[in-house]
């Protein structure tokens, strides 16, 4: 007996929700888009390029003294997860009332994640030893290779929420407000134990309190009851500011070349801290976003979003192949008048090279329909620790020439093999 994608096992019906969980919130959806867009932007126009001798140096536009304050609104991801956590909430709730077991929705989103990194490694994985061969610089190749995989953190750790969900949405009901609290306190801890010790490796412990304290959030909004936005926002980015001013923190939220502590990698309580002051001002602000004519837009960039997150670093390695490495035209200083002229000609430049991208790996952002059979609970967190550790694989050493991109691939496709369709007697 098989079922088809997306279609429901059957489970024990759940308790009915909030009436405010169960519609589609197109707030949700701007976030989600306006944050993706947000990170290439930044991505693309951050980088200060030199080439010479063989070697590409990579610079931060950000790290110019004084700057930094700009990344407590640049840095989107805490609204990204938030949005990621309000979108869950009501995705699971809407799948639940309707029967759906929690693994069957969990393998849903496991395929939608892991499926569009297939072509993205189909050309990742072949292309860097096609390039050397045609005589391209080996190191600005390395670069390229490394940095691709490297931005997969996202989806690593927006993997464990989603595969978490089900739990914390029960934590959710049962303890409210306690759970991003108690998260919040494990940041805490984590921080203190980080930087007394000195053992810098403690603070990937983070990882899991921060991005889940700001999933958690989501869930509060998909039911219409965050309030006191204004107090939010005051308290997260005034907590921000103490403990940049009195604590052992750095100002910017993104890292920076040169610096001894980064707010992202791993993330820190102050990025926890500014994640809140992001989300109570994006909350203050919804009424005035939600008059904007943006319905159209979002209902052309949400099925593409994954597209751009994973496609947007291969064309700028490819603009700075032609014009940095080929043509030696290296980038101005940043906030010099060269820089502002000709940053309209580059942001051009990536564009027209992004578009055939978006074009052409699009159409993977959707797994094939199947007749995918059901999988029990145990079967889907082994199917999402397959799936885990070759998106940390691929984080950790990139595309770069090698067996890890290999494995990586061979757990991906063996995490979704345990989602694919199954004949039942």
């Amino acid at each position: 007996m098989t079922v088809l994608l997306d279609r429901p096992a059957v489970a024990a019906p759940a308790p009915p929700a909030p009436p405010a969980i169960a519609r589609r919130d197109h707030f949700i959806d701007l976030l989600r888009v306006a944050g993706m867009a947000l990170v290439v932007l930044q991505h693309w126009t951050i980088p200060v390029l030199d080439y010479e001798d063989g070697r590409l140096t990579t610079g931060n536009a950000l790290s110019t003294p004084g700057v930094w304050v700009v990344t407590w609104l640049s840095q989107v991801m805490p609204l990204v997860f938030f949005a990621g956590g309000a979108a869950n909430a009501i995705g699971f709730t809407r799948a639940r009332r309707a029967g759906t077991a929690a693994p069957a929705w969990q393998a849903v989103r496991l395929r939608r994640l892991a499926w569009p990194l297939l072509p993205l490694a189909a050309v990742w994985i072949p292309l860097p030893q096609l390039l050397l061969s045609l005589g391209v610089p080996a190191q600005p190749l390395e670069v390229g290779a490394r940095l691709t995989g490297q931005l997969l953190w996202f989806l690593a750790v927006y993997l464990l929420a989603v595969v978490a969900t089900p739990y914390a949405l029960r934590l959710h009901e049962r303890h409210g407000w306690r759970v991003p609290v108690v998260l919040a306190l494990g940041a805490v801890v984590t921080d203190v134990a980080r930087f007394s010790t000195g053992f810098d490796a403690l603070g990937y412990v983070n990882v899991v309190y921060v991005w889940l304290a700001v999933h958690q959030l989501g869930f509060f909004y998909a039911e219409g009851r965050l309030r006191g936005a204004g107090l939010l926002a005051a308290g997260g980015f005034g907590a921000a500011a103490l403990l940049v001013a009195y604590g052992p923190y750095p100002g910017s939220m993104i890292g920076l070349p040169g610096a001894e502590v980064s707010n992202m990698a791993p993330p820190t309580l102050a990025m926890l801290a500014v994640g809140v002051g992001q989300i109570g001002l994006a909350v203050l602000l919804r009424p005035a976003l939600m008059r904007l004519p943006l319905a159209r837009l979002l209902d052309w960039a949400g099925p593409r979003v994954m597209t751009v997150y994973l496609w947007h670093m291969p064309a700028l390695f490819a603009v700075t192949g032609v014009v940095v490495v080929l043509l030696g035209v290296d980038t101005p200083r940043p906030g010099s008048v060269l820089w502002f002229a000709g940053w309209p000609v580059w942001f051009g430049l990536l564009c027209l090279v992004m578009w055939p991208l978006l074009k052409g790996f699009a159409r993977f952002e959707a797994p094939p329909a199947l007749p995918y059979g059901t999988a029990g609970q145990g079967g889907m967190l082994v199917a999402s620790g397959l799936v885990g550790a070759g998106v940390l694989t691929l984080t950790v050493g990139g595309f770069a020439p090698g067996a890890g991109p290999f494995l990586a691939v061979l757990a991906l496709l063996a995490g979704l093999l345990m989602t694919a369709p199954r004949l039942r007697a």
